[in-house]
């Protein structure tokens, strides 16, 4: 006999349940005082009124247990989970397919443009997961989901003054803490892929997949140009973006680099030792979850470059999925880091998941268009991205340049 078990339920199904309970107790001692008025003839208009209201109450809230728990219920049988229709994903599909537009739907339409409906939260974890893959820049970075528009974070500039002093001595006062208010706003990120109705029609095809396979490449291209280079206006802050300043006399707010040791190119003799200066101008505990960036002609130029002993510093992936190292550090290519040339930071060095966040909105919002580009279908996808640099010391630039 096939043993069947009960997913426990969550806090909605156990608050909703509550509220059916407490308004059922209250039912009953209101009809226990409305039998008692009868019994002794002494009928009450009043508390007639508040047995409707009562049961009304009860009646709403035994709706709403029963739409939790149609949507919550996950029976598990025998070896497999057998997952019971979820009324939410059912309209969904229904929507992306026919654009119909169930109530579940219809009480999810996004606020923050008013267009289009937000997709259910195991599309968008999936569309979030495919993004992560083909996204170089994200493998890469901090990446925290908030549920506002701008997220903002305090940061330490200079820490706690400290001394030390004798056992009797005076302890003279020290200088608090330097704190600053970061703000990382995010921007509309948006694609409009396109399906043919008989596509839509075709009940073997994962629309959650489909969607995801149409945005993804998109999506990944402007925002890693973005994070890279973006101004920060309706977008992130890349961060090349940001003031740039010798690394020895940068200060907070400013990106230290280092210079390669020529005008427009490396230096002719020992190129490598300015890609040595940039891997030692992070702080110690920045260099051991490190990587360089770098696009691939850049990567071209530096992976012939050799050492005194005449070997080579690049060393190619030795396994598959894993990066290349250079002088013993990953290196990851991103086509939107600039070429060689005069006065450009062609390469980046640091712990960029403790230099660089990204901020992702919760919410991906879709709006079905079947008429402005017909036969086709269009989807009109949204999502809400920001970004930029939280630790200045973490990332470092290599500059082209004679110093």
């Amino acid at each position: 006999m096939k043993e069947v078990k009960q997913a426990a339920a969550s806090p909605e199904v156990r608050a909703a349940l509550h509220e059916v309970l407490a308004n059922f107790e209250a039912f009953k001692a209101a009809n226990d005082e409305r039998l008692s008025a009868i019994e002794t003839k002494r009928g009450d208009g009043l508390l007639e009124d508040k047995l409707e209201r009562i049961e009304s109450a009860l009646q709403s809230a035994e709706g709403r247990l029963q739409r939790l728990m149609s949507q919550k219920s996950r029976p598990v049988i025998e070896e497999g989970r057998l997952v019971q229709p979820d009324e939410a994903k059912a309209a969904w599909n229904g929507y992306l397919r026919s654009g119909r537009m169930g109530i579940e739907l219809k009480a999810g339409i996004s606020s923050a443009s008013g267009l289009g409906v937000l997709a259910p939260t195991e599309t968008e974890t999936f569309i979030d997961r495919r993004l992560a893959q083909v996204s170089p820049f994200r493998s890469l970075a901090s990446v925290r989901q908030v549920g506002a528009a701008t997220f903002r974070k305090p940061v330490t500039t200079a820490s706690v003054t400290s001394g030390w002093v004798a056992e009797t001595a005076a302890r003279p006062e020290t200088n608090p803490a330097t704190l600053d208010l970061i703000t990382f706003a995010a921007g509309d990120l948006y694609a409009s892929p396109s399906a043919t109705q008989d596509l839509l029609d075709d009940a073997y095809i994962n629309l959650d997949e489909w969607l995801a396979s149409e945005i993804e490449d998109s999506f990944a291209a402007q925002e890693t140009t973005a994070f890279v280079s973006g101004d920060g206006s309706a977008k992130p802050k890349g961060f090349l973006n940001y003031t740039t300043a010798a690394n020895a006399s940068a200060t907070w707010g400013q990106i230290g680099y280092v210079a390669t040791g020529a005008a427009s190119d490396f230096a002719t003799t020992n190129p490598t030792d300015a890609l040595i200066d940039l891997i030692y101008a992070p702080k110690a505990q920045y260099r051991p979850g490190a990587s360089f960036v770098m696009n691939r002609r850049t990567a071209a130029k530096i992976r012939k470059f050799k050492d005194a002993e005449g070997n080579y510093i690049w060393q190619p992936a030795m396994t598959a999925g894993s990066l290349p190292l250079l002088l013993g550090y990953p290196v990851q290519e991103i086509e939107d880091m600039p070429d060689v040339a005069a006065n450009a930071f062609s390469v980046a060095f640091g712990d960029f998941a403790k230099g660089y966040l990204i901020v992702d909105r919760a919410g991906i919002s879709v709006l079905r268009d079947p008429y402005s580009a017909k036969p086709y279908v269009l989807f009109y996808t949204t999502k809400r991205v920001g970004g930029g640099v939280q630790n200045f010391d973490a990332i470092k630039l290599l500059k082209v340049a004679a110093s």
